[in-house]
């Protein structure tokens, strides 16, 4: 239980492995937390590689693009507007950023086992050759080692028993809202 900063938005970072359904949460939450917590945006780090065109996949690039995620959360955020975030973002140093800078951050980590990911196959990126530096195959993902939230996605429940999950838990964390 936490009490919020009430003149900055609330944001909610889903981090989590390609294929692990950040994204799907993020899109089944966005109404409630909406309904609950005030004007809300849901965006995907794949979103805002296309509308930014940020391009790149190396480890070294991936970080800095997660680090201009960080910045453009703390500037919706220091707006009064609540962001729900699903990116990968597996690396410490921006989770670590995002927790010393921005007022009011739930880091909500959906865990999910690779290769029930890669059964899963419905982003492909895990089934072609194509495609480099994957987290998780290609680079070394850097779990999270202390979220507000860990949901463990392996693919039995419905995205809305995942969801109904999250909410419950989001809102013991923001009950002095």
């Amino acid at each position: 239980m936490r009490k919020l900063n009430k003149q900055k938005g609330i944001l909610f970072w889903i981090t989590g492995l390609s294929g692990s359904g950040k994204s799907t949460m993020g899109k089944k939450i966005h109404k409630r937390i909406n309904n609950l917590y005030g004007p809300t945006i849901m965006i995907s780090g794949d979103n805002v590689r296309k509308i930014f065109g940020l391009k790149g996949h190396t480890k070294t690039q991936r970080l800095n693009i997660t680090k201009k995620y960080s910045n453009f959360a703390k500037y919706i955020t220091d707006q009064k507007i609540n962001l729900i975030f699903a990116v990968v973002a597996m690396f410490d140093q921006p989770r670590n950023w995002n927790r010393k800078n921005i007022k009011n951050y739930i880091e909500i980590y959906i865990k999910s086992n690779l290769k029930k990911i890669i059964n899963q196959n419905k982003k492909k990126i895990y089934h072609t050759k194509k495609i480099k530096n994957i987290v998780g195959i290609d680079i070394k993902p850097e779990f999270p080692r202390r979220p507000d939230i860990v949901i463990q996605n392996n693919f039995k429940l419905t995205t809305e028993e995942l969801s109904k999950k999250v909410i419950k838990k989001i809102q013991s964390i923001v009950v002095n809202r």
